[in-house]
């Protein structure tokens, strides 16, 4: 996994690279926790193609907001589209097409100096709905616990709301984040912290938990034994430009896929 400000310093460069008068240029907006995949990608596409790409995060829901109201070429989400984005595409007359590029699992973080090895889907469920409030409650030190969770408009905070959750709504008190990095960062900053991140995003600055006693890895993600995994897509139009159907056969591709675990994620 690279470090953080890395990847925001190569976006940077990647962005600069791109002519602002180029009509050629291949957007792609959405998922966070996709953006360290397409950013390795996307180096490695201009490096072999020349073809002109610019890419930003803002969450999958904004990604794929971009797709269908034509501001983007390629959505990154880490969620599948919902129903009712479905229905808005259809009523604009646009088939969304979707290519998954990655598997995932969705990993319960803490401290590293926190003795907590492994939480229950029900303890999970429990603290963040503000009901378990204290570690000492499930086995750890005494201690509030301080609840951090994505956005709304995350894939991420979708996938947890949906399988950890069961649709019940996270507690108000929960700290929210606006990246998947921003989520690293503050639980490595906070010794009484709980969040949850992509498999490619945890580092030594945090300690990774399992969930009902599997770890998230990429044999049970592969397998679906780990209670949060999940795919990792990208979407385009039934049509899409020739540069953009490029970089997608890119990431599809051996080399791409080569990428993806060089992120951190696991090959499709």
């Amino acid at each position: 996994m690279r470090p953080w400000n890395y990847i925001l310093t190569a976006f940077l460069i990647i962005c600069l690279a791109v002519p602002a008068f180029a009509n050629n240029t291949v957007t792609v907006k959405g998922s966070t926790t996709v953006l360290p995949i397409m950013q390795g990608a996307v180096e490695a596409f201009i490096a072999e193609t020349g073809i002109p790409v610019a890419v930003s995060g803002g969450g999958s829901s904004n990604g794929i907001k971009a797709l269908l109201d034509g501001s983007t070429d390629v959505a990154m989400a880490s969620r599948k589209m919902k129903g009712k984005e479905i229905k808005l595409a259809k009523s604009k007359k646009l088939t969304p097409v979707e290519h998954i590029i990655a598997l995932d699992a969705v990993i319960p973080i803490v401290h590293p100096s926190n003795p907590i090895n492994n939480l229950t889907s029900a303890q999970l469920k429990a603290i963040y709905e503000g009901k378990v409030t204290n570690w000492k409650e499930v086995g750890g030190t005494d201690g509030k616990i301080v609840v951090i969770s994505r956005d709304t408009s995350s894939g991420t905070y979708e996938t947890w709301h949906k399988i950890v959750m069961k649709k019940a709504r996270v507690f108000p008190g929960a700290l929210l984040q606006a990246s998947s990095g921003a989520v690293l960062q503050a639980v490595s900053k906070n010794k009484n912290a709980i969040a949850y991140d992509g498999i490619g995003y945890i580092n030594d600055s945090v300690k990774p938990l399992s969930v009902d006693g599997i770890v998230g890895s990429a044999a049970t993600a592969k397998d679906k034994s780990y209670p949060v995994a999940r795919t990792l897509q990208i979407y385009t139009s039934s049509t899409p430009s020739p540069e953009a159907s490029k970089l997608v056969e890119f990431i599809l591709s051996p080399k791409g896929q080569d990428l993806v675990e060089k992120a951190g994620f696991i090959r499709r």
